[in-house]
């Protein structure tokens, strides 16, 4: 039998209040604009190359690390061209070494060539001429990268070719693994460690030598230091050692050390000077042998 309209509308009134609004469960109504908001965005993926071994995070290849002036460079270089001269003093001995090198990026890769002329000085006697010429290469496969931490591991190798001089008469071939870290902000640490052997007619063929480097840095930015026309200001200090791993020497390491500033400077148009200067001392009796004291002088253009 069907309710009058007035009891109809009384019914729904009593209803309504003996049964408050159910809350609406998931999946049962539409969700609304904050509960989208607030839901969890999963990270990107940083993660590329071979096997997702490097991180796109990393600041390698960025400029974070100063050039080396002895160890050998292990950070990505796009377009560098450097020259160093090395003079170093031993008694009544004096050397000058000469170095003119332009490095190249292509992707996470870098090629370099270097050229060395070396000039010595030993009883009033003059000897100079080209020692060698060096091409090589380098490339990262793994990188790891938190809030604190970022280094990167990578492969790379340079082979000395010999030009026919009487200072120059072997090919040295130096496969070598390295190590850029960087720690927070400002310090950085870049480890090489090679296995270097010579081939050819020279007296001293077959050797071979394990060489080992470390380069510390610590970046002082501008606003840290306002010097003119300076943004970065990286004081460094550098540890170069080769142990011989045969003939007569095997066992003995020569260790020697710099401690220098590196200064990168505002660009000249597209190129940004990087101008360093550093003091070469022997560290044990092997590595005096050779030198007492040197200087290190290196312009190098990041363009």
């Amino acid at each position: 039998m069907r309710l009058p309209r007035h009891l109809r509308l009384t019914s729904i009134a009593v209803a309504a209040l003996a049964f408050p609004a159910l809350p609406v469960f998931a999946g049962t109504g539409p969700q609304s604009d904050s509960s989208i908001a607030t839901s969890p965005v999963p990270p990107a993926d940083t993660r590329y190359g071979p096997f997702g071994l490097l991180d796109s995070r990393s600041q390698y290849g960025l400029g974070i690390f100063p050039e080396p002036f002895l160890v050998d460079d292990s950070d990505l270089e796009v377009n560098e061209f450097r020259l160093d001269i090395l003079d170093t003093r031993a008694g009544a001995q004096h050397a000058d070494l000469f170095t003119t090198e332009l490095e190249k990026g292509f992707g996470p890769l870098t090629l370099e060539l270097e050229l060395l002329y070396e000039r010595d000085v030993s009883a009033g006697v003059v000897s100079a001429g080209v020692d060698s010429i060096n091409p090589g290469a380098r490339v990262p496969v793994f990188q790891f990268v938190s809030d604190h931490l970022d280094t990167t591991v990578g492969v790379g190798a340079e082979v000395a070719l010999p030009v026919g001089t009487s200072r120059s008469r072997n090919t040295e071939v130096v496969p070598k693994v390295f190590d850029d870290l960087i720690i927070g902000d400002s310090f950085t640490l870049q480890s090489i460690f090679g296995y270097s052997t010579l081939f050819g007619p020279g007296p001293d063929r077959k050797a071979q030598h394990f060489e080992s480097g470390f380069v510390f840095g610590y970046a002082i930015q501008h606003r840290q230091l306002p010097l003119p026309d300076v943004e970065q200001l990286i004081p460094v200090f550098e540890l170069k050692g080769e142990t011989a791993i045969n003939k007569q020497a095997a066992g003995r390491t020569g260790l020697v050390g710099d401690l220098g500033f590196r200064t990168n400077l505002k660009a000249i148009g597209r190129a940004q000077p990087r101008l360093g200067f550093a003091f070469v001392f022997p560290m044990n009796d092997l590595a005096r042998r050779d030198q007492h004291w040197g200087t290190i002088t290196s312009l190098v253009f990041d363009f």
